[in-house]
């Protein structure tokens, strides 16, 4: 029996930022042979500012027609240039709920999607890319150039104190079997000795799965967990990394000294400069079993 394929779903508003994301999802697609869902959302702002009058079946029509056109011969490039399958698929509703609704709908295991950050002006970005995030099910991975991604050979590990913390290995350790990666471990010294001792734990833990796995791995230690994030992105940027992963946190779930908080997770996607997010919601009871790229 043919196992399915994993698909990824890829949202497209044709600015330059999503279509950067695109070529990204298409070269991992490629890759792992998996297809890709490509979904551009119309706005009913976005309607209502097309039409001079008020909006109707027969319009939205139109505009669906229009953009799904659009999309179809985008699906028909990339499967030129990459070999790979495209759906094209167009739909109304607020950007954020709908890319979540569709994935699940698709049964899609990621979303890759671009984003300038706090500053973006596309309307795939921003606070929709924020809160995809931390809704999302599923791992959504952040783009924001076309940098090749057919070789994530140095992806950065970040590890804190929290359970939840942990969750990333047994992505880490499918994409660094995968592209044969060296992944670099980065955590912290903690001056409470009894939580110092927890972190240091994990870590061990985190170095024999990845042993076990065989995939090659580095850590390193700083010394303490002030601005952590502006730490992760300076090493991220002395390994010359290709990839972070990072976890997120809903509100409530959050405690000060025992997780990568969330203004930690939004200074990694806002900051992190040419270097693609791999983002993991810790809320994993809707996780699928399967791997997800």
């Amino acid at each position: 029996m043919e196992n399915k394929k994993n698909i990824m779903l890829v949202p497209v508003d044709f600015s330059e930022i999503s279509l950067n994301a695109l070529h990204h999802a298409a070269q991992i697609a490629k890759h792992f042979n998996n297809d890709l869902v490509l979904l551009s959302i119309l706005e009913d702002d976005f309607l209502s500012s097309i039409f001079s009058f008020s909006k109707t079946e027969i319009k939205d029509n139109l505009a669906k027609e229009a953009m799904l056109n659009r999309l179809n011969e985008k699906a028909k490039e990339i499967h030129a240039q990459y070999g790979i399958t495209c759906l094209p698929v167009v739909k109304t509703g607020k950007i954020y709920k709908t890319i979540i609704e569709t994935a699940e709908e698709h049964g899609c295991d990621c979303v890759i999607m671009g984003t300038h950050g706090a500053s973006g002006v596309e309307r795939v970005l921003g606070s929709n890319a924020s809160r995809t995030i931390s809704y999302s099910t599923m791992p959504v991975i952040v783009v924001k150039t076309d940098k090749n991604p057919n070789a994530y050979k140095n992806i950065v590990f970040p590890l804190d104190l929290s359970r939840e913390s942990k969750q990333k290995i047994k992505w880490a350790i499918h994409l660094g079997k995968s592209y044969n990666s060296t992944i670099h471990v980065l955590t912290y010294n903690v001056s409470d000795e009894f939580l110092n001792n927890k972190l240091m734990a994990n870590l061990r833990q985190i170095q024999n799965l990845f042993d076990e796995a065989g995939v090659a791995h580095e850590e390193t230690i700083v010394e303490d967990d002030s601005d952590f994030a502006r730490k992760t992105l300076d090493f991220a940027e002395m390994k010359m990394a290709d990839l972070i992963m990072i976890m997120t946190q809903q509100e409530n779930d959050k405690s000060i000294r025992e997780y990568i908080i969330e203004t930690y997770a939004q200074q990694i996607v806002n900051d992190s400069g040419n270097v693609p997010i791999f983002c993991v919601n810790p809320n994993t009871d809707t996780f699928k079993s399967e791997f997800i790229i």
